[in-house]
């Protein structure tokens, strides 16, 4: 199940492919967190303007989830069926449009099914855009790359904050979402550079099952396969809990319960970030030197440690420096996972596997919200904590009951 493709370069000077899939795949993931959170820069403006409930407005966020799932099973099915390159052109276009096209809603049902659609969109693009890194470059350089991409995501939600802060108090939010057509260019160079991988075409010549099949089979046909899926699932969905728990939660939490006033919500956004994403480069260079045990176990047990020094917050630079930390070590995981994920799996079912159990990790993950706004409706910041530190010394637990992870250290070793 591991990368086969013995051409790929693994000196530290790149071929010209790879860097263009590294840069696309970089861009399109920045592009594709930066139309989902100008959700969330606009959302407070279309409650207003829409007189919208709390629970219709809260809606519109587990509609755009429940569209990444869908959109991930579909398009890494597509994927894996007639390629990554074409698929990935073709779910940037959806999410582009869609976005784009909440420039005209002007009612609730219309912004559901819009959201739904670039939920679809951006889901897909995920396991595609992995699978692309994962058969371009050589294994041992998989966790860097990969996390190069998610620092992408990040670059985007800079983006966004910066384009909604802009556009949104002189033109409107309807505004803003006119910018979800900027990707359409990407996908011209995307068709214009990018071709399939070698490891791609030859798994196709050699294919002899459809693509469903080998899902099933690579995934769920042992009691040992389907534990190691639904066990991945569970870290994912813990990963996603956390980010959502903390990032959405943690300037409130300080504020409500340690009485302080966090003025500058771009600062806190910026250390935060950095923070991430001088997380994500460290935890993809230790993978790839280390192993993955190592690796998820640091960042785990980091992780389950330092959310309580939260409580240590006591004016605005400590909370931006603990934001920052624990930014560094709750996301810096995040791009890890589409590198085992794409070991962990074959060719012929890599982008299906990467979007099933990421964008249910997504889909589960993200109704870490709203347990964590009861809990904080009837229990103190150190019960709040608690649970989540609690969800990341479950995914440290799993993680080590994972063999697959195990044999991907020694082989390592070996190289």
């Amino acid at each position: 199940m591991e990368n086969t493709n013995t051409t790929l370069s693994h000196s530290r000077t790149f071929t010209k492919n790879q860097k263009w899939v590294i840069a696309s795949t970089s861009s399109g993931f920045a592009l594709e967190n930066m139309d989902v959170l100008f959700l969330s820069f606009a959302m407070s403006s279309m409650i207003s303007q829409l007189h919208l409930s709390g629970g219709a407005a809260g809606l519109i966020g587990s509609i755009t989830n429940l569209g990444m799932l869908f959109g991930g099973v579909l398009f890494g099915l597509v994927g894996d069926r007639f390629g990554r390159v074409k698929t990935f052109s073709y779910t940037i276009f959806i999410f582009a449009f869609a976005t784009a096209a909440m420039a005209f809603a002007n009612n609730i049902t219309l912004i559901y099914a819009l959201r739904f659609l670039a939920g679809i969109g951006a889901g897909g693009e995920y396991g595609v855009g992995i699978s692309l890194i994962a058969e371009s470059f050589h294994k041992n350089q998989m966790g860097k790359m990969t996390s190069v991409a998610a620092i992408g995501g990040q670059i985007g939600a800079i983006l966004a904050a910066i384009a909604a802060a802009f556009i949104i108090p002189n033109l409107g939010w309807h505004a803003l979402f006119l910018l979800g057509l900027v990707p359409v260019v990407l996908t011209y160079f995307v068709r214009r550079h990018l071709t399939e991988t070698q490891e791609f075409v030859e798994a196709k010549k050699a294919e002899k099952e459809s693509t469903t099949s080998a899902v099933f089979k690579y995934m769920f046909s042992s009691p040992k396969l389907a534990y190691q899926s639904f066990a991945l699932m569970i870290m994912t969905t813990v990963q996603i809990a956390g980010y959502f728990g903390l990032m959405n939660w943690l300037p409130i939490i300080v504020q409500k319960q340690l009485g302080l006033n966090v003025s500058g919500s771009s600062l806190w956004m910026i250390a935060t970030i950095i923070g991430m994403s001088l997380g994500m480069m460290t935890f993809g260079t230790i993978l790839d030197f280390f192993g993955p045990r190592r690796a998820f176990g640091i960042f785990l047990i980091a992780s389950a440690a330092m959310v309580f020094t939260i409580t240590l917050a006591h004016n605005t630079v400590t909370l931006l420096i603990i934001g920052a930390i624990v930014g560094f070590f709750s996301n810096g995981m995040f791009g890890g996972y589409g590198a085992v994920i794409s070991r962990l799996y074959p060719t012929e079912i890599r982008s299906t596997a990467n979007n099933v159990i990421v964008n249910i990790g997504r889909a589960v993950g993200g109704f870490s919200s709203v347990v964590i706004g009861i809990l904080m409706d009837h229990y103190s910041l150190t019960v709040v904590m608690a649970f989540l530190s609690a969800l990341y010394v479950i995914s440290f637990i799993t993680m080590i009951t994972l063999p697959g992870l195990k044999k991907m250290r020694a082989t390592n070793a070996t190289e």
